[in-house]
């Protein structure tokens, strides 16, 4: 199958340029200025669209196996699909927990058959299991998970013996949550004295506070260094952790950190309560200006739905996290017509820096070879959310009743449309990512 995608503005290693792109058998074979003569089974036309790279997001929970009341494989890569993204790299905190190389190839045979974009897994790390890294086939996931703040079961690392081991063993990136469990204890032991039981969720921040992120990160960056792991930082949350940065120390930011403040909380409560905590417009501002001046390298999603009753509640009683992954793109689109950074950058950050930060092979970029993850968005276009166009398993989301500008007209994966005019082709499957660490 030959495709010709013409018309649009194409968006690419730091430059708008108008052009053609040949799509055959799944990959990129030319992109030309000049209209090509040759014959094609389909003509996309993308005129009065902007042309990128498909959005690859470092940062997701799909729930499956073992939490798939929430969510599965098949519906939160429908959203992806849905909101513009090919690529997807799920979180090991599911049931059973990815901490065993047995658990990893679970997860990648269900998603061989589920999955409608491209996938791959971190691998989990524990107190106990560092042994098991060199076992692990490098070549087939971005890198190790490793939870330095509160979480569930055996996936909290709290001692420093395991820590060491971890971070001198760890070859592969090593993204980590990074929040102090004893400062948010005290924290909360303090707030709920003043406040009750289960807390007003307007309080969030206070629990999981910026001195909780700062010193679980000063101590990951510490142990870096010590070490000279390759450490990225997952959800950076306050503008302190930003000097932290630098070398082989990179962080994500989250679309929710980036688009609310916790004043947001008198709105939409516990909808937008996640871990580590949304923040103050302080925060907010310098982690949008950091998008800019390269201490922020990626924007990902921490996609992690939960059933909206799960959601009831305050500090202690409402779950963490919130499902995005549909409306992240759209969302960032949005900053960019706000000023916060340009199109060029929104590039940059969600899809070439995920590449490149995890050597990621033949994605992130439009170039001749690689693989024919594109997505295509219009501008001008409004739409509202509304409760039928969710495609996560939840069926909520905090954009609810918000209206957007910017649509997502298209989305091919490995040449192939996966979404278009509102609708996923269930038919559509995506394919194993491929890394090569050397690159990274």
């Amino acid at each position: 199958m030959k495709t010709l995608i013409k018309g649009g503005h194409i968006v690419n290693e730091g430059r708008i340029s108008d052009g053609f792109i040949v799509v055959e058998d799944g990959n990129i074979i030319e992109i030309t200025r000049q209209q090509p003569e040759a014959s094609f089974d389909e003509t996309i036309d993308a005129s009065g669209c902007y042309v990128l790279p498909g959005i690859i997001d470092d940062h997701v929970h799909f729930r499956e196996p073992g939490l798939t009341q929430k969510a599965d494989i098949d519906s939160e890569s429908r959203a992806a699909a849905a909101g513009g993204v090919t690529s997807y790299f799920d979180m090991p905190n599911c049931v059973p927990q990815t901490t065993t190389p047995e658990a990893l190839d679970e997860k990648f045979r269900l998603a061989a058959t589920k999955s409608h974009v491209n996938y791959s897994f971190f691998y989990g790390a524990t107190n106990d299991n560092a042994d098991s890294f060199a076992l692990l086939d490098a070549s087939r996931i971005p890198g190790v998970k490793l939870f330095m703040g509160s979480s569930t079961g055996n996936m909290l690392v709290d001692r420093q013996q395991s820590l060491e081991r971890i971070f001198k063993s760890c070859r592969l990136p090593l993204m980590a949550h990074c929040e102090d469990t004893d400062i948010i204890n005290r924290n909360m032991q303090e707030v709920q004295q003043a406040w009750g039981e289960d807390p007003q969720v307007s309080l969030h921040a206070l629990i999981r506070s910026e001195e909780a992120c700062l010193a679980s990160s000063r101590k990951a960056v510490e142990l870096a260094r010590k070490y000279g792991t390759r450490l990225h930082i997952a959800h950076i949350s306050t503008a302190e952790e930003l000097d932290l940065l630098g070398g082989q120390i990179t962080a994500e930011a989250c679309v929710g950190h980036l688009y609310f403040t916790q004043l947001d909380h008198e709105r939409l409560g516990a909808r937008i309560k996640v871990n580590p905590a949304i923040k103050t417009p302080v925060d907010q501002f310098l982690l949008r200006e950091a998008l800019n001046d390269g201490r922020i390298s990626v924007v990902g999603t921490d996609h992690a739905p939960h059933l909206l009753e799960q959601k009831q509640g305050g500090c202690v009683k409402a779950a963490s996290g919130m499902p995005m992954i549909q409306f992240s793109l759209v969302t960032m689109l949005e900053l960019v017509d706000q000023g916060v950074l340009t199109i060029e950058r929104l590039v940059e950050l969600m899809c070439h820096n995920p590449a490149r930060l995890f050597g990621v092979v033949g994605r992130g970029f439009l170039r001749e070879g690689y693989r024919a993850d594109i997505t295509i968005v219009r501008p001008h276009a409004p739409w509202t959310v509304t409760k039928d166009i969710i495609e996560s398993k939840c069926k909520w989301s905090p954009m609810e009743g918000h209206e957007y500008q910017w649509c997502v007209e298209r989305t091919l994966c490995n040449g192939q449309t996966v979404y278009h005019g509102g609708v996923v082709n269930d038919a559509v499957l995506g394919e194993e990512i491929s890394f090569n660490h050397s690159l990274s």
